[in-house]
């Protein structure tokens, strides 16, 4: 498991958000959980956090709900990883020593720092709306019916 729960139901949430957000009415935390097979009230929580960042946009009322905009669609996928996990979360060492350096590396240091760069660099180079794109193009999914 490379993300937490939270880090994946955060990624969820938002790629389905991005998925729907070409509608007229904003999607409802109901509807979001039902599609990405999540507890409602913790996906709530990861949620404020998103738009707290900035990275989805939410509005009250009776059409209310959650939705990006083109802005928010164009921002690359460690943005929301980063947002939920913190920014140095695809910096840290492989085993959680503090000290773990390339002059003091712990024994999964030089295998787990490459490994870490291809995530971080894949993480970057696609965005929320490509995503979004393959599960509206049926090329992907976020649930098995």
């Amino acid at each position: 498991m490379l993300f937490s729960k939270t880090c994946e139901y955060g990624i969820r949430a938002a790629v389905y958000i991005a998925s729907q957000s070409d509608k007229a009415e904003r999607t409802g935390i109901e509807e979001i959980c039902e599609n990405i097979e999540a507890p409602r009230h913790f996906t709530a929580k990861i949620l404020q956090v998103l738009t707290r960042n900035h990275l989805l946009s939410s509005q009250k009322g009776v059409n209310g709900g959650f939705y990006m905009t083109a802005e928010q669609l164009k921002q690359p996928i460690i943005t929301l990883v980063e947002a939920i996990e913190g920014k140095e979360v695809l910096s840290k060492c492989g085993l959680g020593l503090k000290a773990c350096s390339e002059t003091e590396p712990c024994p999964l240091h030089n295998k787990y720092a490459s490994i870490r760069n291809d995530i971080k660099k894949m993480l970057s180079g696609m965005t929320i709306k490509d995503m979004a794109v393959s599960l509206q193009t049926g090329g992907t999914f976020l649930k098995v019916d």
